[in-house]
């Protein structure tokens, strides 16, 4: 696979990875707050905080669990679509083409794996603008690898 193609495979992992560690930090903190009559399950608690509802079947967790299933590529699928249907601001916006069938789905589920050790939406991460950083890493990386690419395609004279 290319530097071009992979570029939005990564980075849509990462912006997943990234509205899934917001809604877990929220998520904790308001299971400590149910007696108070907090609802963690109720996207209008996430909605009044600024952060992105992640339904169950989306959550990096369930990502991470399933990473080393063939079907990897279709449940990432349907998790961006999940995200999508329960977000009106990210409809039409999520990539949903993990389940090509030219993408390995074995490196995908490594790539879960990988992504999954990256810190990128809780608070802590968030002020430390570690998704910030992350992008530009990988922006870096795909643009010199495109440069890479587009310089070994010119014909050279004898």
């Amino acid at each position: 696979m290319d530097a071009a193609e992979y570029k939005h495979v990564v980075l849509g992992l990462i912006f997943l990875k990234y509205i899934s560690d917001a809604f877990e930090e929220m998520h904790e903190k308001l299971q400590l707050e149910v007696e108070e009559g907090a609802d963690p399950e109720d996207p209008e608690e996430y909605l009044a905080e600024n952060v992105f509802w992640v339904p169950s079947e989306a959550r990096w967790n369930h990502l991470e669990r399933s990473a080393k299933q063939p079907n990897i590529g279709k449940i990432v699928d349907e998790a961006m679509a999940a995200i999508e249907r329960d977000n009106n601001t990210l409809k039409g916006v999520l990539p949903k083409n993990y389940a090509r069938e030219g993408l390995d789905k074995q490196r995908l589920g490594e790539l879960i794996d990988l992504v999954g050790t990256i810190g990128l939406g809780d608070k802590e991460s968030r002020s430390k603008d570690v998704l910030g950083r992350v992008y530009e890493y990988f922006l870096g990386r795909f643009a010199d690898a495109e440069a890479s690419a587009a310089a070994s395609s010119i014909p050279r004279e004898v």
